[in-house]
């Protein structure tokens, strides 16, 4: 065996191992989202949030009907589906320069 050939396995065992950790640590999540509580929209549900620790409640699966504000959006690829957004929050991190790298 060539250390050419042992290199290629290490980096494959090592890729291998590495694409394995993010497969389980998306599995554990997929799995949190399908255990998740279905609640419906109604006047209960602020009371509900408000009780919970931290005012929030992770992997919620909400149920009801909503209206949207102007027109609801229409699925290009699939006929008769139909969504709305609810709330866009755009976030923007602040900026700080870098002079070692001397990039924001």
């Amino acid at each position: 065996i060539t250390p050419g050939e042992l290199l290629c396995l290490g980096s494959s065992i090592a890729f291998s191992g590495l694409f394995y950790y993010l497969y389980r640590k998306k599995a554990r999540v997929m799995e949190r989202i399908q255990e998740a509580p279905k609640l419906q929209v109604d006047d209960n549900l602020p009371m509900l949030v408000s009780a919970s620790d931290g005012r929030c409640l992770p992997y919620v699966a909400l149920e009801g009907i909503v209206l949207p504000a102007k027109a609801a959006l229409t699925s290009h690829y699939h006929e008769g589906l139909q969504g709305v957004i609810q709330k866009l929050l755009l976030k923007e991190h602040r900026l700080i320069w870098n002079s070692l790298a001397r990039s924001w």
